[in-house]
């Protein structure tokens, strides 16, 4: 199913579409979104800012999500809350076509906020059993308010395509969960199953805003968690002779695993492995009989991924047999996978936002960070997953020219700059999905 009109006669019905007159035509689009984006972004602000102010934590939402159900309700959208615990789905039906699927995140970070911003969040809530600060500072709260947005530019283009708007808000995925959550609560059985899937992420301090930068093929990495317990035989530590030292064990371990990806792994091929937690004992003269160890496991590569994880089993059972010790427990639980572009989703898509904007979209390499989204991929949605710049130009300019750099994602200091980020999200996002309307992608 295509657009009642095709996506390159949409502003400009009469004009036929050739190279020359594409482009013409979708910036014409695009300049009818940004007139409709501004006389709707006072409410877009006031959203924004309120989820800014009063952020939640992974799958304790339901202020955020009853935020976003109203909104979209307003919008016209048929909401189905509490999917996931803590999710939402807003349907938009509009005859026959494809069904496309937009993304957003709802949950903020265990953190306090340190910006200084006039909204800046100083809420609190329960986080494993502590109080801790809350804050948006992955940038959750920008992307709800492109959704919205882009939400309202679909429905007052409606006349331009038919198909299904399948627009989900989901749970925690700052802790890795919220997609399988959803998935598993009936996502793809009991609403339709997208032919087509979108979503985007706010960038740190590299791209200004007005740009959109997207990778083909692999997007982010996987991410698998890894836990180590080495078991010695405690003691004093002035006789080290009648122990198993399992803080040397660990500490052998730390350095020789690194080993696994500088002599195992293809070094074209990325992999990290990384210890972040290591405890050991209670007092500076006992040798303790455990040590536990807990660390991340990043990679692109199914296969890079299997030899990484063969390799740090190996590491950990050497370091133990050398040592006269019992065989470590090596847990290694996998986590999210790696998040790969559809390559005719991107193409597609890459056509109409070259045409909108032009050398601001920017081709870049993976980013090694790791984003649940790929759940949707690996549940059989071809995707396209892209990020829009925060800050303003002159700002990175000065940062990439020698300048302090710029405050990235997961910083207490990350400050967006609301409007023009918002801004090229809610028009990336738009074209996006008309690009996928337009080429009935799986019909």
């Amino acid at each position: 199913m295509r657009f009642a009109k095709p996506l390159f006669a949409l502003a400009l019905g009469s004009v036929v579409a050739t190279p020359a007159s594409a482009d013409l035509d979708i910036a014409a689009l695009k300049q009818s979104i940004e007139i409709s984006f501004e006389a709707g972004y006072p409410g877009l602000d006031a959203l924004y800012k309120d989820i800014h102010a009063h952020p939640e934590l992974a799958f304790q939402e339901m202020k955020t999500a009853a935020k976003l159900a109203a909104e979209m309700r307003t919008i016209g959208f048929e909401v189905t809350e509490r999917v996931g615990r803590t999710g939402l789905v807003a349907l938009y039906r509009n005859g026959d076509g494809p069904t496309i699927m937009v993304r957003t995140e709802l949950d903020a970070l265990p953190m306090e906020e340190k910006t200084g911003l006039p909204y800046a969040s100083r809420d609190k809530a329960t986080w494993q059993g502590s109080e801790t600060f809350v804050s948006h500072s992955c940038g959750h709260d920008i992307h709800m308010a492109s959704w919205v947005g882009a939400a309202k530019a679909l429905v007052e283009l409606k006349d331009r395509w038919k198909g299904t708007l399948m627009f989900i808000a989901q749970p925690g995925e700052e802790v890795g969960a919220g997609a399988m959550a959803m998935l598993a609560d009936g996502l793809f059985t009991r609403f339709p199953k997208p032919d087509v899937g979108f979503a985007l992420h706010s960038g740190g301090g590299a791209s200004p805003y007005g740009s959109v930068s997207y990778t083909v093929g692999v997007r982010s990495s996987a991410a698998d968690a890894l836990y180590v317990r080495f078991a010695g035989r405690g003691g004093h530590g002035a006789m080290p002779q009648a122990t198993i030292d399992p803080v040397m064990m660990a500490s052998r371990f730390v350095v020789d695993v690194q080993s696994v990806i500088s002599r195992e792994k293809d070094p074209t091929k990325f992999a990290v492995v990384s210890i972040g937690s290591l405890h050991a004992g209670t007092s500076g003269n006992i040798i303790p009989d455990e040590a536990v160890l807990q660390g991340t496991i990043r990679t692109f590569d199914a296969e890079v991924r299997a030899r990484i994880h063969d390799g740090i089993k190996r590491t950990a059972r050497a370091v133990a047999e050398m040592a006269g010790a019992p065989a470590p427990l090596v847990v290694i639980t996998d986590g999210v996978k790696a998040l790969v572009n559809d390559d005719a989703v991107v193409a597609t898509a890459e056509k109409v936002l070259r045409a909108a904007f032009g050398d601001k979209l920017k081709l870049v390499p993976p980013v090694t960070a790791s984003e649940d989204y790929s759940e949707y991929i690996s549940s059989g949605v071809p995707s396209m997953f892209f990020n829009i710049g925060v800050y303003a130009p002159e700002a990175v300019a000065a940062s990439l020219n020698g300048g302090s750099p710029l405050p990235g994602n997961h910083s207490p200091l990350f400050a967006p700059v609301p409007k023009p980020t918002i801004q090229t999200g809610v028009i990336a996002m738009t074209l996006a999905v008309l690009s996928a309307f337009d080429r009935g992608m799986g019909h």
